[in-house]
Protein backbone atom coordinates (compact mmCIF):
# COMPACT_ATOMS: atom_id res chain seq x y z
CA UNK A 1 0.00 0.00 0.00
CA UNK A 2 2.38 2.63 -1.06
CA UNK A 3 -0.29 5.26 -1.08
CA UNK A 4 -1.14 5.11 2.23
CA UNK A 5 1.05 7.23 4.96
CA UNK A 6 1.03 5.37 8.05
CA UNK A 7 1.79 7.92 11.02
CA UNK A 8 1.49 4.90 13.88
CA UNK A 9 0.85 1.65 14.43
CA UNK A 10 0.89 -0.81 17.23
CA UNK A 11 -1.80 -4.03 18.06
CA UNK A 12 -4.64 -1.69 18.97
CA UNK A 13 -4.56 1.37 16.98
CA UNK A 14 -3.35 2.89 13.46
CA UNK A 15 -3.12 6.03 12.50
CA UNK A 16 -3.16 7.74 8.85
CA UNK A 17 -2.50 10.63 7.24
CA UNK A 18 -5.89 11.02 4.71
CA UNK A 19 -5.23 12.64 1.83
CA UNK A 20 -7.46 15.37 0.72
CA UNK A 21 -9.07 13.36 -1.95
CA UNK A 22 -10.06 10.89 0.63
CA UNK A 23 -13.30 9.54 1.98
CA UNK A 24 -13.05 8.08 5.78
CA UNK A 25 -16.26 5.76 5.31
CA UNK A 26 -18.06 4.54 2.06
CA UNK A 27 -21.19 6.36 0.62
CA UNK A 28 -23.29 6.71 -2.46
CA UNK A 29 -20.30 8.14 -4.97
CA UNK A 30 -19.10 4.13 -4.72
CA UNK A 31 -15.40 5.66 -3.78
CA UNK A 32 -13.33 3.21 -2.16
CA UNK A 33 -12.93 4.08 1.05
CA UNK A 34 -9.92 4.65 3.29
CA UNK A 35 -10.87 2.16 6.00
CA UNK A 36 -11.13 -0.05 3.28
CA UNK A 37 -7.60 0.64 1.89
CA UNK A 38 -6.64 0.67 5.42
CA UNK A 39 -7.86 -3.21 6.04
CA UNK A 40 -6.41 -4.11 2.73
CA UNK A 41 -3.15 -3.00 3.84
CA UNK A 42 -3.27 -4.92 7.64
CA UNK A 43 -4.75 -7.74 5.51
CA UNK A 44 -1.22 -8.18 3.11
CA UNK A 45 1.34 -6.69 5.83
CA UNK A 46 0.26 -9.15 8.11
CA UNK A 47 -0.72 -12.33 6.07
CA UNK A 48 -4.03 -12.33 7.51
CA UNK A 49 -6.46 -14.73 5.13
CA UNK A 50 -9.79 -13.50 6.75
CA UNK A 51 -11.43 -10.04 7.31
CA UNK A 52 -9.86 -8.07 9.47
CA UNK A 53 -11.34 -5.73 11.92
CA UNK A 54 -11.53 -1.90 11.85
CA UNK A 55 -13.55 0.30 13.94
CA UNK A 56 -14.09 3.74 12.56
CA UNK A 57 -14.13 5.85 16.03
CA UNK A 58 -14.33 9.36 14.33
CA UNK A 59 -14.32 11.32 11.11
CA UNK A 60 -13.04 14.54 9.05
CA UNK A 61 -14.50 16.06 5.76
CA UNK A 62 -13.45 14.60 2.67
CA UNK A 63 -11.72 17.66 1.23
CA UNK A 64 -10.14 17.49 4.44
CA UNK A 65 -6.49 16.13 5.34
CA UNK A 66 -4.41 14.89 8.37
CA UNK A 67 -5.15 12.34 10.77
CA UNK A 68 -7.63 9.46 11.09
CA UNK A 69 -7.40 7.47 13.75
CA UNK A 70 -8.55 3.76 13.50
CA UNK A 71 -9.27 0.87 15.94
CA UNK A 72 -7.65 -2.70 15.24
CA UNK A 73 -9.62 -4.35 18.10
CA UNK A 74 -13.31 -3.50 19.67
CA UNK A 75 -11.66 -3.00 22.66
CA UNK A 76 -9.66 -0.23 21.94
CA UNK A 77 -12.91 0.75 19.53
CA UNK A 78 -14.90 1.11 22.25
CA UNK A 79 -12.10 3.04 24.80
CA UNK A 80 -11.56 5.79 21.79
CA UNK A 81 -15.38 6.00 21.24
CA UNK A 82 -15.20 7.03 25.20
CA UNK A 83 -12.26 9.55 24.96
CA UNK A 84 -13.61 11.03 21.88
CA UNK A 85 -17.28 11.31 23.51
CA UNK A 86 -15.85 12.70 27.08
CA UNK A 87 -13.42 15.39 24.97
CA UNK A 88 -10.63 13.33 26.30
CA UNK A 89 -8.31 13.94 22.79
CA UNK A 90 -6.76 17.02 22.21
CA UNK A 91 -7.43 17.82 18.16
CA UNK A 92 -5.31 20.43 16.70
CA UNK A 93 -5.84 21.79 13.23
CA UNK A 94 -3.64 23.88 10.59
CA UNK A 95 -5.86 26.12 8.70
CA UNK A 96 -5.09 28.48 5.68
CA UNK A 97 -7.18 31.30 5.40
CA UNK A 98 -7.30 34.54 3.01
CA UNK A 99 -7.76 37.49 5.90
CA UNK A 100 -5.61 37.78 8.58
CA UNK A 101 -6.93 37.46 12.17
CA UNK A 102 -7.55 40.45 14.36
CA UNK A 103 -6.49 39.69 17.36
CA UNK A 104 -3.65 37.62 16.48
CA UNK A 105 -5.28 34.89 18.84
CA UNK A 106 -8.54 33.76 20.93
CA UNK A 107 -11.95 32.44 21.25
CA UNK A 108 -14.71 31.78 18.60
CA UNK A 109 -18.03 30.89 20.11
CA UNK A 110 -21.12 30.62 18.03
CA UNK A 111 -23.91 28.54 17.53
CA UNK A 112 -24.45 25.60 14.94
CA UNK A 113 -27.29 24.43 13.12
CA UNK A 114 -26.79 21.81 10.02
CA UNK A 115 -29.06 22.33 6.99
CA UNK A 116 -29.78 18.85 5.69
CA UNK A 117 -30.78 19.82 1.92
CA UNK A 118 -27.40 21.84 1.17
CA UNK A 119 -25.04 20.21 3.98
CA UNK A 120 -23.98 22.88 5.07
CA UNK A 121 -23.56 24.37 8.70
CA UNK A 122 -25.17 27.79 9.29
CA UNK A 123 -23.57 30.10 12.11
CA UNK A 124 -25.49 32.47 14.31
CA UNK A 125 -24.03 34.67 16.92
CA UNK A 126 -27.06 34.03 19.22
CA UNK A 127 -28.61 31.46 20.55
CA UNK A 128 -31.75 29.90 18.08
CA UNK A 129 -33.54 27.09 18.15
CA UNK A 130 -32.23 23.97 17.41
CA UNK A 131 -28.58 25.35 17.02
CA UNK A 132 -25.55 24.08 18.99
CA UNK A 133 -23.00 26.13 20.74
CA UNK A 134 -19.88 25.98 18.68
CA UNK A 135 -16.36 26.42 20.67
CA UNK A 136 -12.73 26.82 19.13
CA UNK A 137 -9.85 28.97 19.87
CA UNK A 138 -7.13 29.81 17.10
CA UNK A 139 -3.44 31.61 16.70
CA UNK A 140 -1.80 33.25 14.26
CA UNK A 141 0.91 31.45 13.10
CA UNK A 142 2.13 32.89 10.31
CA UNK A 143 1.84 35.56 7.91
CA UNK A 144 2.29 34.97 3.64
CA UNK A 145 1.73 37.48 0.95
CA UNK A 146 -1.67 36.04 0.53
CA UNK A 147 -2.61 34.03 3.10
CA UNK A 148 -2.56 33.16 7.08
CA UNK A 149 -1.42 30.23 8.65
CA UNK A 150 -3.66 29.49 11.48
CA UNK A 151 -3.56 26.83 14.71
CA UNK A 152 -7.34 26.27 15.31
CA UNK A 153 -7.73 23.92 18.12
CA UNK A 154 -12.02 23.05 18.43
CA UNK A 155 -13.69 22.62 21.98
CA UNK A 156 -16.87 21.03 21.00
CA UNK A 157 -17.07 18.81 17.24
CA UNK A 158 -19.68 20.49 15.41
CA UNK A 159 -20.94 19.68 12.10
CA UNK A 160 -18.11 21.69 9.39
CA UNK A 161 -17.46 23.78 12.77
CA UNK A 162 -14.20 25.03 11.92
CA UNK A 163 -14.88 25.90 8.29
CA UNK A 164 -17.78 27.19 9.21
CA UNK A 165 -16.86 29.70 12.25
CA UNK A 166 -13.53 30.82 10.37
CA UNK A 167 -15.98 31.75 7.39
CA UNK A 168 -18.35 33.61 9.34
CA UNK A 169 -15.48 36.09 10.96
CA UNK A 170 -14.28 36.50 6.89
CA UNK A 171 -11.38 34.30 7.43
CA UNK A 172 -12.80 31.91 4.61
CA UNK A 173 -10.19 28.56 3.97
CA UNK A 174 -8.80 28.44 0.92
CA UNK A 175 -10.17 26.30 -1.57
CA UNK A 176 -13.40 26.04 0.31
CA UNK A 177 -15.97 27.48 -2.03
CA UNK A 178 -18.42 26.20 -0.10
CA UNK A 179 -18.47 28.79 2.33
CA UNK A 180 -17.04 31.72 0.73
CA UNK A 181 -13.54 30.68 -0.45
CA UNK A 182 -13.29 32.60 -3.91
CA UNK A 183 -11.54 29.93 -5.93
CA UNK A 184 -11.36 26.22 -5.56
CA UNK A 185 -8.39 24.02 -5.37
CA UNK A 186 -7.54 22.12 -8.70
CA UNK A 187 -7.39 18.93 -6.67
CA UNK A 188 -10.49 19.94 -4.61
CA UNK A 189 -9.37 20.01 -1.63
CA UNK A 190 -8.97 22.38 1.18
CA UNK A 191 -6.36 24.03 3.12
CA UNK A 192 -7.59 22.44 6.36
CA UNK A 193 -5.28 19.77 7.83
CA UNK A 194 -5.55 17.77 11.43
CA UNK A 195 -2.49 18.40 12.33
CA UNK A 196 -2.55 16.70 15.85
CA UNK A 197 -3.63 14.15 18.22
CA UNK A 198 -3.42 14.10 21.82
CA UNK A 199 -4.06 11.35 24.24
CA UNK A 200 -3.68 8.56 26.75
CA UNK A 201 -3.41 5.47 24.89
CA UNK A 202 -6.75 3.31 25.13
CA UNK A 203 -4.62 -0.05 25.71
CA UNK A 204 -1.09 0.98 26.89
CA UNK A 205 -2.72 3.88 28.60
CA UNK A 206 0.43 6.00 27.82
CA UNK A 207 0.72 9.71 26.44
CA UNK A 208 0.57 9.79 22.64
CA UNK A 209 0.73 12.53 20.48
CA UNK A 210 0.61 12.12 17.05
CA UNK A 211 1.60 14.73 14.15
CA UNK A 212 0.81 14.41 10.04
CA UNK A 213 2.93 16.76 7.63
CA UNK A 214 0.49 18.67 5.27
CA UNK A 215 0.39 17.98 1.76
CA UNK A 216 3.04 18.75 -0.45
CA UNK A 217 1.50 22.19 -2.43
CA UNK A 218 3.31 25.55 -2.76
CA UNK A 219 0.99 27.06 -0.12
CA UNK A 220 1.82 24.33 2.02
CA UNK A 221 5.43 23.97 1.99
CA UNK A 222 5.53 27.81 2.55
CA UNK A 223 3.61 27.49 5.75
CA UNK A 224 6.74 24.91 7.13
Amino acid sequence: MKNLEVLYEDNHIIAINKKPSDIVQADKTGDKALNEIVKDYIKEKYNKPRDVYLGIVHRIDRPVSGIVLFAKTSKAAARLSDLFKTKNIQKTYWAVVDNKPTPKEGRLKNYINKNTKVLKAIVYDEPMNGALEATLDYKLLKSLDNYHLLEVKPITGRYHQIRSQLAAKSWKIKGDIKYGSRRKNDDRSIHLHARKIEFIHPVKKEPLTIIAPPPKDAIWDACL
